[in-house]
């Protein structure tokens, strides 16, 4: 395929584009017919350690971050102008390697591109604060400085936008940074470390890994010279990271997922109301750490509603992401659509109903690719571990409510608390729910919008601190407190003559 041939299949490490220490190769699969569209370096521990020394290197050499924020915010910038250079490029490479609708990667590129010049706008706005001392004649800043060397691992769900959060504001404080890509979609972040090489950074500066995170990955949380460990993932892997990371007391930023809920009341708009379940629920095929896949319905529509839903769940059209009449692909790959299909034997095991799909489709043009229909379970309640635990996948559950404090209860009834949704015409309702809501993003009347000028990060065991905003940016920072005397005399507390 044209636009695979002048892509590089090796690692980016110390400035120059390496093989794996031990040449091994990984095959990357298309997940709508299984075929193998890419083969790229199979990056080891040894690889992971040259590029955080390197890494070091670079940041102790004080070039990079001894640059002024105005002149690095300028090659953010540049990053973004590329990406929207390369958009359809970069765009047709996200969903040949995700399998998600080309529709939903062109918006991804636009994000990416806007993350970037958000962070690029934002480098020289804050130099840090003048403090009023209480100590006489003297003079007293706080300033802040780059974190040092940080490891950013990104997941496969959004392999670009989700390595766009971390690398721009890395960059933009003067750190350096050794990004690892899920070893099964590493194609677009392969690409825009080429596009960052064409920009120019110091030796060292970006580094980039590639393959399975028991192998590549277990460096990047573990080394002494790493002072940042930001990862997107799993909470398994996430509490794993956690503990390695606590050997050096190294900083961790950590966005593990959610079981979000998504709550309906009786007087919401109601085709408005089904309509946004199914965007919260179905997009990208319900692989993304915010998807409402939990939906929580007044009692008195609860009936109505998931007639309403499965009525336009039977219109969703699977197929192929280049197809502009897609409207959901499939799953990333085969053990993860097993893993839903466990899912599905819990459904029923606890007596829950699968009320639509629930199993692969049928249709002889999708037996290649690892679909999975979209899926209504009904008759559940919050105990369930079909409604607790993170399926990750086209699956939504339908609990009922009858009160506003029972449906602010259930919603918090998790040990997740990223983002949720409350859709009613009540606006004073709206805000006494959300306001008791314990997670880090909360939509009324919407569900998933998200920009880079607003923190994301979620409550609970959903993660540890936040991406974008100026938040964001602070987790790439260190505050340093200055205190100048002016006026220096002897203080004659010990050994006075």
């Amino acid at each position: 395929m044209e636009l695979l041939n002048q892509l590089s299949r090796r690692q980016y490490i110390d400035g120059e584009w390496v093989n794996s220490s031990n040449e091994e190769t990984r095959k990357i699969i298309n997940p709508y017919n299984q075929e193998v569209i890419f083969e790229v370096a199979e990056g080891t521990s040894e690889d992971s350690e040259r590029a955080i020394l390197a890494a070091r290197n670079a940041f102790e050499g004080s070039e990079w971050s001894q640059e002024t924020s105005e002149s690095r915010g300028k090659k953010v910038g540049a990053i973004a102008d590329l990406i929207v250079e390369h958009r359809e490029e970069l765009a047709r490479l996200e969903t040949l390697d995700t399998g998600k609708t080309l529709e939903e990667s062109y918006a991804d590129m636009d994000d990416i591109a806007n993350v970037f010049n958000y962070f690029a706008g934002l480098a020289d706005k804050d130099g840090g604060e003048i403090i009023d001392s209480p100590i006489p004649n003297t003079e007293s800043k706080v300033i802040k400085e780059p974190v040092g060397v940080v490891t950013q691992i990104t997941p496969w769900n959004y392999p670009l936008l989700q390595a766009s959060w971390k690398i721009a504001p890395a960059l933009v404080t003067g750190c350096t940074l050794v990004m690892k890509p899920s070893e099964i979609t590493p194609l677009t972040t392969i690409r825009v470390f080429e596009l960052m090489a064409e920009v120019g950074f110091p030796k060292g500066v970006i580094n980039l890994v590639l393959g399975k995170g028991s192998e590549v990955g277990e460096p990047l949380s573990s080394h002494k010279e790493v002072d940042l460990v930001s990862f997107t993932g799993g909470i398994q892997t996430g509490k794993h990271i956690m503990k390695q990371a606590a050997n050096h007391v190294t900083n961790v930023a950590l966005e593990l997922g959610g079981k979000n809920p998504n709550i309906i009341f009786d007087d919401a708009d109601f085709d408005l109301a089904v309509d946004q379940a199914l965007n919260g629920g179905f997009f990208h095929a319900g692989q993304v750490c915010s998807a409402g896949a939990r939906i929580l319905v007044h009692n008195d529509i609860k009936d109505k509603f998931e007639a309403a839903l499965i009525e336009r769940i039977k219109n969703i059209k699977l197929g192929d992401g280049f197809n502009p009449e897609t409207e959901m692909g499939p799953v990333i790959s085969a053990e993860h659509r097993e893993k839903i299909e466990k899912y599905m034997e819990v459904a029923k095991s606890e007596n829950a109903t699968i009320a639509i799909g629930g199993k692969r489709p049928e249709r002889e043009d999708l037996q290649d690719g690892f679909f999975f229909e979209p899926t209504v379970i009904t008759d559940c309640d919050t105990s369930m571990r079909i409604v607790q635990e993170e399926v990750f996948g086209p699956v939504v559950t339908i609990e009922g409510f009858s009160t506003e404090a029972e449906a602010i209860e259930l919603a918090n009834d998790s040990i997740y608390g990223l983002a949720g949704g409350v859709f009613t015409s009540d606006i004073g309702k709206a805000e006494r729910v959300v306001n008791k809501l314990k997670m880090g993003t909360v939509w009324i009347n919407d569900f998933h919008p998200y920009f880079a000028q607003a923190p994301w990060g979620g409550y609970k065991q959903s993660g540890i601190g936040r991406e974008l905003g100026k938040e964001g940016l602070a987790e790439y920072q260190v505050e340093k407190h200055i205190l100048r005397n002016t006026n220096p005399e002897p203080v004659n507390w010990f050994g006075k003559q």
